[in-house]
């Protein structure tokens, strides 16, 4: 039969969600404090308990000084007690003496402090268990019951927790009621006095990407890959998908039979209209998809260092107004779904257009090349003017020279676009390299500029752009206070490089020094094909040697070298070579000093004649 402490203990176990250990270790330090409380013990001396988890028997521990005699019970232990908790003690040494009585003599105020100690600690591991709970399902899903809603935010009930769901997480026009069942994306979670604070949302786009992680088993299993989301919560979405293994369809896998999965999605998300699009790495064709459902013409792309990247698409007349879509929407989702700027035309604008510019450098040899096209062109625009029927063949004919425009446009644009490119490689050749690693928080700037500047990457991006584009600059930091722009001058002034490492020269020892010192038997000698051998090999001439007059005017000759102090050309004759009589072999040779090995002495150790 389970004592009534263990019935206790487990009951507060179980209803805190605890850890057995966790309630243990609050009972020990309750039974500690109350003790202190009781005892009139210091914080100073070291006090231990211990309880049963079985039996609830709590044992409490003292350490005390072994004496020989007495004056204080509190702090001091005869050796003859001492030495029955430890048998090697001696006197004055420290030991751990079990406390006498039980925690049945504890007085009212010394139960007081252990419940409250108990409540405290039992509270800090619940909202520290809670926390670590909640910190892993941080970017997942969870399902919460609406316990109150005000202006400002709703209040989730997660159980033993809330959850709050600010007005700016929430989807427009939604409506939330009391005891409702809500789904909603852990969005952040903190730590606070009160327990975590949990941070949800419903208008967050990874709140669609785990939707359709749910609904869409090919995208759990990892059959089927979500490139990019797109997301104006309550109004459209875009989503860009895209097959891992052969054989599946990324777009239908999402849609669903007769469109059951996202249909689910659409409810959830308060019938949010969504686009799934299939991913290309064909940046042209992924564009013109994420423009559905609008038909496109011809995207032209365009990667500018200053202005970006770029996407002129050209769609058809009475397909404009859907690929802008209302207020721009359809657009700007395929910009953000893409990460290009997209600039959309009308075929007859484009035409318009390119008609206007004939004159211009780019398409001036159209009007010789292709007359007869511009001429026929011409016609269809005012026979489209006057409101006159335009037949399919002739918008073919409009978008065939609008295409053949726009490529002739960019062919010049690109040219310049190379010029501006070298222009800036240039410039980057005369700054360190070492700063094209360093990260801009490396900077000491304010946080809002650093924030703006962030998408540039490192601080090379920075300086050649304030070297030679500062009206770039000046326009990214448009907005922040008029003393930015001298803010960061004087933090780029203020910069500590680092030097750049240089690989540590291996050290060499004696005997390696030694063995490269060591020559072959007999002197070296340059050949006449520059290569040096031994002097015993070389086969001497017969006869008496020419005078060398020619060889030894040549190092009479001054030489020009540089005053490294001052910078100026300075007179002195050639070293390192030198004439001398060899008496061995009868005449003059050229000694020549080369540097040796390192750790070797340079010496007058290579011979020519």
């Amino acid at each position: 039969m389970k004592s009534e402490f263990e019935v206790v203990f487990n009951e507060i176990a179980e209803l805190r969600a605890l850890p057995r250990d966790t309630v243990l270790e609050a009972l020990c330090m309750a039974l500690v404090s109350a003790y202190r409380r009781d005892a009139g013990i210091g914080n100073s001396q070291r006090i231990e308990a211990t309880i049963d988890a079985n039996t609830g028997r709590a044992r409490i521990f003292v350490e005390k000084e072994v004496a020989e005699d007495i004056q204080d019970e509190r702090t001091e232990v005869d050796l003859e007690t001492a030495r029955y908790y430890e048998p090697e003690a001696q006197l004055g040494d420290m030991v751990m003496v079990q406390a006498e009585g039980t925690i049945k003599k504890f007085g009212r105020i010394a139960a007081q402090t252990a419940k409250q100690v108990i409540l405290q600690k039992i509270r800090e591991a619940e909202r520290n268990a809670l926390y670590d709970e909640f910190i892993e399902r941080e970017g997942d899903i969870i399902t919460g019951t609406v316990q109150s809603v005000n202006s400002g935010a709703v209040t989730l009930s997660l159980g033993r927790t809330e959850a709050t769901l600010p007005r700016s997480q929430q989807i427009p026009g939604e409506r939330y009621k009391p005891h409702d069942k809500v789904r909603a994306y852990i969005m952040e979670v903190k730590r606070s006095s009160r327990g975590p604070q949990i941070i949800v949302s419903r208008s967050h786009r990874n709140m669609l990407r785990r939707l359709l992680e749910f609904e869409v088993p090919e995208i759990y299993n990892g059959q089927v890959e979500i490139k990019s989301i797109a997301r104006e919560a309550g109004y459209r979405s875009k989503v860009a998908v895209a097959a891992l293994q052969e054989g599946i369809d990324p777009v239908g896998a999402c849609v669903g039979m007769r469109g059951v999965r996202i249909q689910n999605i659409v409810k959830e998300l308060h019938e949010e209209k969504i686009d799934v699009i299939e991913w290309n790495p064909n940046s042209e064709i992924f564009i013109a998809k994420a423009l559905s459902p609008a038909r496109v013409s011809g995207v032209y792309l365009e990667e500018d260092p200053d202005t970006g990247r770029t996407a002129v698409v050209i769609v058809p007349d009475d397909q404009l107004s859907l690929a802008i879509g209302r207020e721009g929407q359809n657009a700007r989702l395929a910009a953000k779904l893409t990460g290009w700027r997209i600039d959309i035309k009308s075929v007859s604008e484009a035409v318009q257009e390119a008609l206007d510019n004939l004159d211009t450098p780019p398409l001036r040899e159209m009007q010789r090349q292709n007359a007869d096209t511009i001429a026929e062109v011409q016609r269809i625009i005012e026979k489209r003017a006057a409101n006159r029927a335009v037949m399919p063949e002739e918008f073919t004919t409009l978008s065939r020279f609008a295409d053949m425009a726009q490529r002739r446009q960019m062919a010049v644009r690109d040219q310049a676009r190379q010029e501006r490119l070298a222009e800036i490689n240039a410039v980057k050749k005369t700054l360190p390299p070492r700063v094209f690693q360093m990260p801009i928080e490396s900077l000491e700037i304010p946080e809002n500029i650093l924030e703006v500047l962030q998408p540039l990457g490192n601080i090379g991006e920075i300086m050649w752009r304030f070297l030679m584009d500062e009206g770039r600059l000046r326009q990214m930091l448009n907005g922040l206070p008029p003393d930015s722009m001298s803010i960061l001058q004087s933090a780029l002034e203020e910069l500590v490089i680092p030097e750049e490492e240089v690989a540590a020269e291996p050290e060499v020892s004696e005997e390696t020094a030694a063995e490269a010192v060591a020559e072959p038997e007999g002197e070296a000698v340059v050949s006449e094909t520059g290569e040096a051998v031994v002097a015993s090999e070389v086969p001497q001439p017969q006869g008496e040697f020419e005078p060398v007059a020619a060889e030894a005017a040549s190092f009479d000759e001054e030489d020009d070298e540089i005053d490294l102090a001052t910078g100026k050309k300075k007179k002195g004759k050639k070293k390192g070579r030198q004439l001398i009589f060899d008496e061995k072999r009868g005449g003059m040779v050229v000694k020549r000093q080369r540097k040796g090995n390192r750790g070797r002495d340079r010496g007058w150790d290579d011979w020519e004649e």
